[in-house]
């Protein structure tokens, strides 16, 4: 009988798979090195990186480590623009690549958490344990959505009554500032009907974040809630990627089968945050100073939410009109690419009416598909009456009109109080599905 030998099991050893697995395997990490800083642009050379992906900057005679990402090249150097502060970075710095994206790591302790543009909690110091999810990802295949086909109840009248939300659908809210969009925000977070809510507040001031969810939302909208917050003091790539984040973790509750409800304020904030970053990095501007690159975003923010598989994402985005211009571009944009638009008025706010909607240029474009048919027609006669009011309110507040002339005024009159008292709501007034058809029901009668 022959003996192994050492000889004999060298050959068996598969010297191949071997030698294939150390050539993939990097054992050295390229770094770069900083050579200029113009405004928000960080210029480094030396680095083999790929677009959106995350750099960390070492600031000399310092332990500090800035997170930058990239956001373009320029002949041999790479830009890169900062997720945290710009100060202390200079000339001669080391630039580390990680190789990745920006990654959120998302869990169900999130709940009741407010977050920052990042996806770290701000409001209280703990581990996450949970898998991490891209910041930036596709926007479902259009041919694995499913049909939005329930009725998603706000508790809000005026929107469950006559601009009724589908389970999936993406509504935009178009206000001037100090309108009460915040405010319809909290009453819908706090009484939809929604699994998890995600909110997000992009570019809002710092000491309105606080009230937002101790006054709009309050404790029970809280405990449902994941808040993403990217003040207006941060620099523009956080308050960009707040939007993003926030996206993501609502995709995240999503794929568990869930029914989440996405609120953003604002999406005007996105875009202008999104026009400093274009400025910077030298494009082109077009109207009002916008990028390309905003018109570009926009889809693929808005894009991402609505149904999917499994799972839905209800979505309510927020958009500042500048100077109560329905039709600047922003607003304009983001019309076409919604599924639906509720549009609050300054001149309605100010006769003490809340929530402020202007139902006459306000419109869900699902309504008609998932609700009764009755409850349709009850909707447009209100809407049809109070246009006839609203048409013949000179006459009748100087005492022109005479009773009797016209039937379809005479209807008009007499169910305006009743259609005001339906559309009026308090903030800490809730209103059912059911309730709300009823409601409508009388006051139509």
């Amino acid at each position: 009988m022959r003996l192994q030998t050492w000889s004999d099991s060298l050959f068996t050893i598969p010297f191949e798979r071997y030698r294939n697995v150390i050539k993939k395997k990097n054992y050295y990490t390229v770094m770069g090195k900083v050579t200029h800083v113009i405004g928000l642009i960080i210029q480094v050379e030396g680095l083999d990186v790929f677009m959106g992906e995350i750099c960390e900057i070492y600031i000399q005679s310092s332990d500090k480590v800035v997170l930058t990402e990239v956001v373009g090249f320029k002949d041999n150097s790479v830009l890169l623009m900062p997720l945290d502060d710009l100060q202390g970075i200079g000339p001669g710095c080391i630039v580390k690549p990680t190789g990745s994206a920006l990654k959120v790591q998302i869990s169900d302790q999130l709940l009741g958490h407010t977050l920052d543009g990042l996806g770290r909690p701000i409001d209280s110091n703990f581990e996450i344990e949970g898998g991490f999810y891209d910041v930036d990802r596709s926007p479902p295949n259009p041919f694995e959505r499913r049909k939005i086909e329930q009725i998603m109840s706000t508790g809000v009248k005026a929107i469950d009554g006559i601009l009724t939300c589908g389970e999936g659908q993406r509504i935009g809210i178009f206000a001037g500032s100090g309108v009460g969009k915040s405010t319809l925000l909290g009453m819908i977070a706090r009484y939809c009907e929604a699994d998890v809510n995600v909110i997000a507040l992009v570019g809002e001031r710092g000491r309105e974040v606080l009230e937002f969810i101790e006054k709009d939302l309050g404790p029970e909208g809280y405990k449902k809630s994941i808040v993403v917050c990217a003040t207006s003091d941060q620099p523009p790539l956080v308050r960009l990627k707040g939007a993003f984040v926030a996206t993501a973790i609502a995709e995240y509750f999503r794929d568990q089968g869930k029914k989440v409800m996405l609120m953003m304020d604002s999406v005007t904030r996105f875009a202008m945050a999104q026009r400093e970053i274009g400025l910077a990095t030298g494009e082109p501007p077009t109207t009002k100073g916008y990028t390309p690159s905003v018109f570009t975003k926009l889809p693929k923010l808005l894009e991402r939410s609505g149904m999917a598989k499994t799972g839905s994402i209800t979505a309510f985005y927020t958009v500042l009109v500048e100077g109560d211009d329905m039709n600047e571009p922003i607003s304009d944009s983001v019309r076409g690419i919604l599924d639906g638009h509720i549009i609050l008025s300054r001149k309605i706010a100010a006769k003490n009416h809340f929530p402020a909607i202007d139902i006459q240029n306000s419109i869900s474009r699902i309504m008609k598909e998932i609700v009764s048919e009755d409850h349709y027609l009850l909707s447009g006669e209100l809407k049809e009456n109070l246009a006839t009011y609203q048409e013949s309110e000179d006459l009748i507040n100087v005492g022109a009109y005479v009773s009797g002339s016209n039937p379809k005024i005479d209807r008009a009159i007499e169910l305006n109080n009743r259609i005001n008292t339906f559309l009026r709501q308090r903030v800490e007034e809730y209103c059912s599905y059911e309730d709300t058809k009823g409601l409508l029901e009388e006051a139509m009668k």
